[in-house]
Parts: structure tokens; C-alpha cells; sequence
């Protein structure tokens, strides 16, 4: 009898996690967002709940959990019940943290289930409309002069971050590099006269952009992006070959069961499909990928070996 306990045991746990996945959600529902109101992670996670509300009838409450490159939120997500009522949506820093905070108190890899790769953006370097530059060429010319024109970005060791460090050593130049507590504290500044310049994903800058209100001076892209097809690259301003890009991923606790994790990509898929959700991620600049829980697994895997080489040869600490 005993070699039937455990299989037995283990079939028993699988009917209950299936049934449990039929029934979810029967609850309100937690979306823990690791930075503050009004940046891209927090937008793309609100116009998600609202479409993930309507679909199942049961409420998706954002949470914003600051704090850390967004190591506190996602944290939260790590130590939460794998029961299907906390989920997370993270950033590129995601992929970051890791090398950049090797303490960290959870394992990104093991300790977090990979749901959705929702969709990738190029970043945009952008200006205040007072600073005296048109273009990026402009900004590495002053600093390659010593003058001090200040970069924001949304967080020591964020994509923004590594990507100014990385362009200052192609470049053989230092920028001085101010993080902010998320896009839209820097937003903010920026569009105040704060600070001359920030880097942030198109989803964030886009809207201050087509009100004027910052003037775009590059993308991050490979190619020019067809939302600001008159803003040239990085690349195409003196950085030959240099490309990244923002990311937006949809994550939930490691030992949340596979049939609720599927039941939650299956809601996330029809919600991607929506084309009013279509059209408010688009029109900020994502490009949708709606990738499944593999093709994430992959994307992350490979952003963290990525990201780690930045980080060492730069010998970017947190907290620079």
C-alpha cells in the first residue's frame, strides 16, 4: 500500500489544483506593480486589470510596491501564496537585478513563474525644451566638452541606466547619471526643467513628446521606430551597432500550480487580443509579443546574461 500513497497523494493535489483553476478566479485578485503610479509598469498593468476585471467579473487591484529597482514589489510576488491571487508585472530591471544586486532576497529565476512577455518598446532619450540640443549627437558633443547636462533615468541599474553607461564607454564619455523612483517621478522633472535629460521607454515618453512638452533626441532601437519616425538612432548618431529595449513581463509566484498559471495566461491572451488594449498599448509605442510562459523563460534567461556583461564591465553598483 504505501507505494500507492505518494502517487496517490500527488493525483489527489493535481484534481484539486485543477478544480481550483476552474473556479478562479472566485475572488478579488492582486497586480503588484514594483514602482510608482504613473510610470509604464503601473500604466500597462492598470489597462490590464481593467480588460482582466471585465473578462472573469472578479476585481484586479493594482498594488504599488516601491522600492529598490523594483526588488521590494516583486519580492512581494516571490513570498506570496502560489494560489492565483498575486501576480506581478515587471519591467526590464527584472532582467538587471540580479547582477546588479546579487543580495537580493529572492532567486529571479526559481522563485517566480514567467506568464506573459507582453511586449517590447525602444527607449527614447529626450530633452527638455529649453536645452540647447536637437539631437543626440548634440548631447555626446557637450559632454565630450565637459559640459554637465544630467541624464535621468528611472532607476540606478535600470535599462536606462545600463544603456547610458554603455553608450558613455563606446563613447569614451562619463554622463552624469541622476536615477529616479520610477517614470513618473522622472517624467515629472524632466518636463519641469528639472533635469535637461532623461531615458525611459517609449510607452512613457511618447505622450510628453507628442504634447511637446519634451522633445525626443533618439531611440534605442535597432531601426527608427515607425511612432517617432523622424528620430533617429542611437546607432544612426555616432553609436554604431548599439541597440536595447524596454520590456514589459507578467510574473507570478514559482509555486503557483500549472493549471492556474495557465488559466491566467489564457485571460492575459484574451486580453491582449482586445483590440481597445491593443490600440492603448500600441499607441505608447509597445510592440505587442504576448509571448507565452516559454518564450519568456527564454527572453529573461538571455536579458540576464545580457545585462550581467554591461554590468560587470561597466562596474555599475547599485546605488551609482
Amino acid at each position: 500500500m504505501k507505494q500507492w500513497r505518494f502517487p496517490l497523494a500527488a493525483l489527489v493535489l493535481a484534481f484539486a489544483a485543477a478544480a481550483g483553476a476552474q473556479n478562479w478566479p472566485a475572488k478579488p485578485v492582486r497586480i503588484i506593480v514594483p514602482f510608482p503610479p504613473g510610470g509604464s509598469v503601473d500604466q500597462v498593468a492598470r489597462i490590464l486589470a481593467a480588460q482582466l476585471g471585465t473578462q472573469t467579473g472578479q476585481q484586479f487591484i493594482v498594488e504599488n510596491r516601491t522600492g529598490a529597482s523594483g526588488v521590494i514589489g516583486t519580492q512581494a510576488v516571490a513570498m506570496a501564496p502560489g494560489d492565483g491571487y498575486t501576480w506581478g508585472v515587471v519591467f526590464d530591471t527584472h532582467a538587471v537585478n540580479p547582477s546588479l544586486m546579487p543580495s537580493i532576497p529572492f532567486d529571479t529565476m526559481k522563485d517566480l513563474a514567467s506568464v506573459m512577455l507582453i511586449g517590447t518598446a525602444p527607449m527614447v532619450i529626450v530633452a527638455h525644451p529649453g536645452v540647447a540640443v536637437s539631437d543626440f549627437r548634440g548631447v555626446i558633443a557637450k559632454v565630450k566638452q565637459k559640459e554637465n547636462l544630467p541624464i535621468g533615468s528611472i532607476g540606478s541599474g535600470s535599462l536606462g541606466h545600463l544603456a547610458v553607461a554603455q553608450i558613455g564607454n563606446l563613447q569614451g564619455v562619463e554622463f552624469n547619471h541622476i536615477p529616479f523612483k520610477g517614470g513618473g517621478p522622472l517624467m515629472i522633472d524632466t518636463i519641469g526643467g528639472q533635469i535637461p535629460l532623461a531615458i525611459g521607454s517609449m510607452f512613457l515618453t511618447s505622450p510628453h513628446v507628442k504634447g511637446g512638452k519634451v522633445k525626443a533626441l533618439a531611440v534605442t532601437s535597432a531601426q527608427r521606430s515607425p511612432q517617432m519616425p523622424d528620430v533617429a538612432t542611437v546607432a544612426e548618431q555616432g553609436v554604431p551597432g548599439f541597440a536595447a529595449l524596454a520590456w514589459w513581463g507578467f510574473i507570478g509566484p514559482a509555486g503557483t500550480p500549472p493549471a492556474i498559471l495557465k488559466a491566467m495566461h489564457e485571460q492575459l491572451a484574451t486580453a491582449m487580443k482586445n483590440p481597445a488594449v491593443r490600440e492603448k498599448l500600441t499607441q505608447q509605442g509597445m510592440d505587442i509579443v504576448a509571448g507565452g510562459p516559454e518564450e519568456m523563460d527564454q527572453f529573461l534567461r538571455a536579458e540576464v546574461a545580457r545585462w550581467a556583461k554591461v554590468v560587470r564591465e561597466n562596474r555599475i553598483r547599485a546605488g551609482d
